[in-house]
């Protein structure tokens, strides 16, 4: 392994030598001048790891020599050594993009520590990452098969994301396999759990049932309402926890994040059942009954979400909340623009809701073109995407100009979606849905072992398109694919995003509650 190489400018560099010994004895290689004109040539005969930078020198300052290594060398650490504590002189450092700021006299230690906080950091965050995991792994395991109820799995969800985020960061590729084995016997056991409780909840039985698609808004966004002279409710489609918590840190910079909760989404984890669920507070025959004027079947021409407006403004009356309220969806760059031209007229409504629609066309574009698929090609860099997406996002500004109105906010979303890998066999007639996640008609052909399946909708509260449909859902990260062409289908679609079957990506997603800094 070749020694790391360091630069030491100071004017009193005689006086370091201790120092330097020091350092050389730790097996570092050192190289010394006392002026910046010299620090700037030795820079250019040979690469080095990092420059210690004395602040006063006669000729170039250190603040100096610093802007002009940064304009050669921008990525090259920078430690500045001063004598003095002027806040000034921190503050034009600072914003130097320094690595470091020592005031002399400094001691051996506080050099070493400099030098591992800068060169081995991301070394020792691995290492001490994979160890903590190491010693949760077990722990989180016996967690899984421990008979959980639906409040424990949200807590084994979220440290599983945790786990999953912090593992990212680090270069050991054998820990970061065992975490994805431990995801997928948590997903396995997770299906089981939903598939054996799920008509339970829906139908009353249950003693204990999660929060739903459907229940959501009476049972958490309402209560707020209430508490608040204003509240903005933004959902934005398609949002898994791990892309929320990717999120959370820049919104932070805005917003104090009261709660973080995971809430369940209804089956199929579509838009098109899970957001008119959330938005008219009913089960989907139930809106069909009630509002057919509202509800557009799978074998139906139109889009199947073309009324949330409407059916948030029959929840609102229903459960006796006579406000003033808005609803804004976006699908497009211009549309989000438009909107944050238009936040000051939305001021005076108690409560308005955003449909933000961008993670989903991410996870659709995915699998339909070349380019996003390479830049998205695993989880990480899906949730990098969504990432830099949000960051220039009119969305972002949507959330800066509320913090300044001191608005609290609600962000939330209607279901995830789940990275797919294995195919399974279905066959049906030229009426079934083309979801890949889930499949509804008269005349499936399927293995009953691979599926979770519903062959009485009206227990689920699903549409019926004719006295025979039944519905069938993948589990974990199956996908179907037809017998005719399958395998090119199968490779098609293998390793893309999507969404409507049973998984916890897909099922447990987060609704956020925060406060205005």
């Amino acid at each position: 392994m070749e020694k790391v190489t360091i630069l030491w400018a100071d004017d009193e560099i005689d006086l370091l030598k201790p120092h330097i010994l020091f350092l050389r004895e730790k097996g570092y290689e050192v190289f010394t001048t006392n002026n910046g004109d010299d620090a700037l040539d030795i820079l250019k005969t040979r690469p080095f790891d990092i420059v210690f930078l004395d602040e006063q020198m006669p000729g170039l300052s250190g603040i100096e020599t610093l802007s002009l290594i940064k304009n050669s060398f921008p990525n090259l650490p920078v430690v500045m050594i001063t004598k003095s504590e002027e806040e000034s002189i921190m503050d034009d450092a600072i914003g130097t993009n320094i690595s470091d700021y020592l005031i002399k006299p400094v001691n051996p230690k506080q050099i070493l520590l400099s030098l591992k906080k800068n060169l081995e950091n991301k070394k020792l965050i691995s290492e001490k990452t994979t160890f903590a995991y190491q010693q949760q792994f077990r722990q989180l395991g016996l967690e899984i098969t421990n008979n959980l109820t639906y409040v424990e799995w949200t807590e084994v969800y979220k440290k599983i994301v945790y786990w999953e985020l912090e593992l990212e960061k680090s270069h050991d590729e054998g820990i970061i396999e065992v975490m994805k084995m431990q995801k997928e016997e948590a997903n396995q056991v997770f299906t089981r759990f939903v598939e054996n409780n799920y008509i339970d909840w829906l139908s009353g039985r249950a003693k204990d049932k999660p929060v739903q698609s459907h229940t959501l808004m009476k049972e958490k966004i309402f209560p707020l309402l209430d508490q608040s002279p204003g509240l903005f409710f933004i959902l934005i489609d398609n949002l898994r926890y791990d892309q929320w918590k990717v999120l959370q840190p820049i919104i932070e910079e805005y917003y104090r994040v009261e709660k973080d909760e995971l809430y369940y989404s209804i089956l199929p984890s579509t838009t098109q059942y899970a957001r008119n669920a959330l938005f008219s507070g009913l089960m989907p025959t139930e809106i069909e009954k009630k509002y057919p004027n509202y509800w557009v079947n799978e074998d139906e021409e139109g889009t199947k979400n073309q009324f949330e407006s409407e059916l948030l403004g029959e929840q609102l009356k229903r459960f006796n909340r006579d406000i003033r309220y808005s609803y804004t969806k976006v699908l497009s760059l211009t549309a989000g623009r438009k909107l944050v031209e238009n936040l000051p007229n939305l001021m005076v409504n108690r409560f308005n809701v955003i449909v933000y629609n961008f993670v989903d066309m991410l996870s659709h574009a995915r699998t339909e073109m070349d380019v996003i698929r390479e830049l998205a090609d695993d989880e990480p860099a899906y949730r990098s995407l969504t990432l830099q997406w949000f960051e220039h996002s009119p969305l972002f500004d949507v959330i800066r100009f509320l913090s300044e109105k001191k608005i609290n906010i609600v962000i939330s979303t209607d279901h995830g979606s789940v990275r797919v890998n294995n195919p399974v066999k279905v066959i049906g007639d030229k009426n079934t849905n083309t979801n890949l996640r889930y499949k509804t008609g008269k005349s499936l052909n399927y293995n009953r072992k691979e599926v979770f399946e519903v062959r009485n909708p009206s227990e689920v509260f699903l549409p019926r398109g004719n006295m025979s449909s039944s519905y069938i859902f993948c589990r974990r990260a199956d996908f179907f694919a037809y017998p005719n062409n399958y395998n090119y289908y199968a490779n098609y679609y293998r390793n893309t995003f999507q969404h409507g079957g049973l998984s916890m990506e897909e099922l447990m997603v987060p609704v956020a509650f925060l406060k205005a800094k």
